[in-house]
């Protein structure tokens, strides 16, 4: 639906242009976020990692991908292999490299 002429429109998001949510939501959904990692979830545990790998935390990134991979995540798996490919926080190993892209 178009704006009502003279509203004040909502900060979208640039790379989708979703509506921003408010601090409030986003604390709540990282609040679960984090709850559900904590029982193992292994795609929270995926989400986590990746929050952590956009922050730059290599080593935290790569402990919540492991975690995440151990339960069967094949994202996980396949972000562990390029980490081992690419020497981001871990050494480069091309075995563990190869293990994880044929186990995603």
């Amino acid at each position: 639906a178009p704006p009502v002429r003279g509203s004040i429109p909502q900060p979208k998001c640039p790379f989708c242009r979703h509506p921003r949510t408010n601090n409030n939501e986003e604390r709540e959904r990282n609040t679960l976020m984090v709850k559900r990692a904590e029982a193992n979830d292994p795609v929270a545990l995926y989400q986590m990692g990746g929050k952590r790998h956009q922050e730059g935390d290599y080593d935290g990134a790569f402990q919540y991908w492991t975690k995440s991979a151990a339960l069967g995540h094949t994202g996980a798996h396949f972000n562990l292999s390029i980490m081992y490919g690419e020497g981001q926080g871990v050494e480069e190993n091309e075995k563990k490299e190869v293990y994880h892209l044929e186990e995603a």
